[in-house]
């Protein structure tokens, strides 16, 4: 009985015993996210679809089926999600090389990471991430006893780890590969695997990755275009002169919900990866800090959850998905800001794309499983 209050009181259930800390700011994101995809997209929705409403309806759509995903993860019994470890590994695998070996792959804006299906497109790097979480999960959990151990704690996790980021690397998506790579070593160090093993790979990953970045010219025009956006505003530097030039036409209020001016045929996609721009145009400094906020409040809540949890495989998979969240945000934001240099990724629940939000919130829906079982 005891521990039952203990449970209750630590996360604050209500309902249908969804955790309130974690639903509220969620739910407050995807309100602002179906607004903002609207104001971000209605002119460019007109002029290619004809009709201002097209993706406004599927964001609406995606969000209330990410709710029902959410419910339904929030339920899931933990030891199922185990069990679909390699299945879940194995079907991220198939994706990533279907872009590159069946009909099903196509490419948008010079890259191939898509597979389209009757009408359905799925982005195969967003489900590999969270597969990835998983596997590293169950697999440290797996081999707790002898994480230290080279062969047995780092060089198997490592080595599914590049046959994931270099399919990426062929999409091309190196910003993704990237991102899996940082995720990856962050969920190792929280497992306790040594860091010398950490910090010596890296060592020789680095010049992988600096000849990787400078081998492919438009990547090294994005560099170049990062450190002095001004002086390639025509062409690399397009797009974040245009999101600076958002975010310092808001100032503190904003312009105004719907009366943004970049993101009339500016800024390119503005209601993806560059949502971040017309949020700051239009909602201000005051609404950019609200986003952060509640973003703050989700990535504490994950972390507090990982802390708690009953078992280190919970911990783990908490972990990991609470820092995927958390470096999509700070890479997203990153770029419309002009510390990054550009690379395309989704701000979670703000940004439109069905398969970011869907497993965002199958995301969120483990976290609240794994925090309605916490031991403390």
């Amino acid at each position: 009985m005891n521990d039952n209050r203990n449970t209750v009181d630590a996360t604050r259930e209500f309902g249908l015993n969804l955790d309130v800390r974690l639903l509220f700011p969620v739910l407050f994101l995807i309100g602002i996210g179906i607004v903002m995809v609207y104001s971000a997209s209605s002119a460019l929705a007109l002029k290619r679809y004809g009709t201002d409403y097209y993706f406004l309806k599927k964001q609406a759509f995606f969000s209330l089926l990410g709710i029902f995903i959410l419910i339904i993860c929030r339920y899931t019994p933990l030891k199922l999600f185990r069990s679909l470890t390699y299945p879940l590994l194995f079907f991220a695998f198939i994706a990533l090389i279907a872009i590159e070996f069946s009909a099903l792959g196509f490419s948008a804006g010079g890259s191939a990471r898509w597979l389209r299906f009757k009408g359905f497109n799925f982005q195969p790097a967003e489900f590999a991430r969270f597969a990835i979480v998983l596997y590293l999960a169950y697999s440290m959990h797996k081999k707790q006893d002898k994480i230290q151990d080279f062969y047995i704690g780092f060089l198997p996790h490592v080595l599914v780890l590049m046959v994931f980021a270099c399919l990426m690397v062929l999409q091309p998506d190196f910003g993704s590969a990237i991102i899996l790579v940082g995720l990856t070593w962050m969920m190792l160090f929280a497992g306790g695997v040594r860091i010398l093993h950490l910090f010596t790979s890296f060592l020789i990953l680095l010049p992988i990755i600096c000849f990787t970045m400078m081998h492919a010219a438009y990547r090294i025009k994005r560099l170049l275009s990062f450190l002095d956006p001004w002086q390639h505003s025509a062409e690399a530097g397009y797009q974040i002169v245009h999101s600076l030039m958002a975010f310092g036409t808001g100032g503190i209020w904003g312009t105004g919900i719907g009366k943004g001016y970049q993101k009339l045929f500016y800024l390119p996609e503005p209601h993806t990866d560059f949502i971040f721009s017309v949020i700051g145009e239009e909602l201000g400094l005051l609404g950019v800090l609200v986003i952060l906020g509640l973003y703050t409040l989700i990535l504490f809540r994950g972390i507090r959850i990982a802390y708690n949890a009953a078992d280190p495989f919970g911990s783990f998979m908490a972990i990991g998905l609470t820092t995927s969240i958390g470096l999509q945000v700070c890479v997203n934001m990153g770029v419309t800001l002009g510390l990054l240099p550009t690379k395309g990724l989704t701000l979670p629940f703000l940004s439109y794309g069905g398969t970011s939000l869907l497993v965002n919130m199958a995301s969120i829906g483990i976290l609240m499983n794994i925090g309605g079982t916490q031991s403390k």
